[in-house]
């Protein structure tokens, strides 16, 4: 019996003995390092101006890396660094998506397309006046009592402006006219209208209008400005009347 046991023990020891050699000829199992996540993509987008006038042009410049499919909307598919020429008619925003192992990545860049400016249409300078307007608009004649040649005071200030005027308009040749009214002889009105037209010429030249400007002659009573035989009329024809030189 004791035998039987013994040889039961052998056996078992033998048994686990094999089994631990085979145990330790196994090998060991090797440890896998996982591998890095791949990079997610870098993107850049501008525009350079940003701004523009309708018409004009804008350049779109990029940078993407760890990517391996970039478009930007609009333009379509593009390489990973590159610049594109646009010419948006409106404000538009351009976007950029680039793809790649490691994800997704995006820009924008805007271009703002102003309006054509309004063209400014400058009023046309205003017309200048023709000296032949400006001189009947300041030169004023000079009336006479009856019978005299001498300019009154009441008309001393109208001859001073008419000098003036002449004195400021250095290219104005004038014509001083005498006249009369329609009484007295033709002779006798010729001399007394050459009288008042000499009395202002010589006005204009006490206040600064040079002799060869002023030419004078009398047309007596034969161009009457009003042809009532009343006061009225006759004080509208003793006159000195003014004209340009041609």
């Amino acid at each position: 019996m004791l035998s039987k046991n013994f040889r039961l023990m052998t056996t078992a020891f033998v048994l686990a003995s094999l089994l631990l050699l085979a145990s330790c000829s196994k090998k060991v199992a090797e440890v896998k390092t996982p591998e890095p996540p791949a990079a997610a993509p870098t993107v850049s987008l501008s525009a350079d101006p940003t701004s523009i006038q309708q018409g004009q042009s804008t350049t779109l410049s990029w940078q993407t890396t760890n990517a391996n499919e970039i478009s930007i909307e609009g333009l379509g598919t593009v390489p990973a660094t590159g610049s594109r020429t646009v010419s948006p008619t409106i404000t538009t925003n351009y976007s950029l998506t680039a793809k790649g192992p490691g994800g997704t990545g995006s820009a924008n860049a805007s271009v703002t397309v102003l309006a054509p400016k309004a063209e400014t249409v400058a009023p046309p300078p205003p017309r200048q006046p023709s000296d032949e307007e400006l001189f009947r608009e300041a030169v004023k004649d000079v009336f006479f009592d009856y019978d005299k040649s001498v300019i009154r005071e009441t008309e001393k200030s109208s001859a001073e402006a008419d000098a003036a005027f002449l004195a400021q308009h250095p290219n104005m040749r004038v014509v001083v006219e005498g006249h009369c009214n329609d009484r007295g002889s033709e002779e006798y009105n010729l001399a007394l209208g050459e009288n008042r037209a000499q009395a202002l010429r010589q006005s204009l030249i006490a206040h600064g209008v040079s002799p060869d400007r002023i030419k004078i002659i009398s047309y007596g009573k034969e161009q009457p400005f009003c042809k009532e035989n009343d006061e009225a009329c006759w004080q509208q024809n003793r006159r000195d009347h003014f004209s340009l030189q041609h």
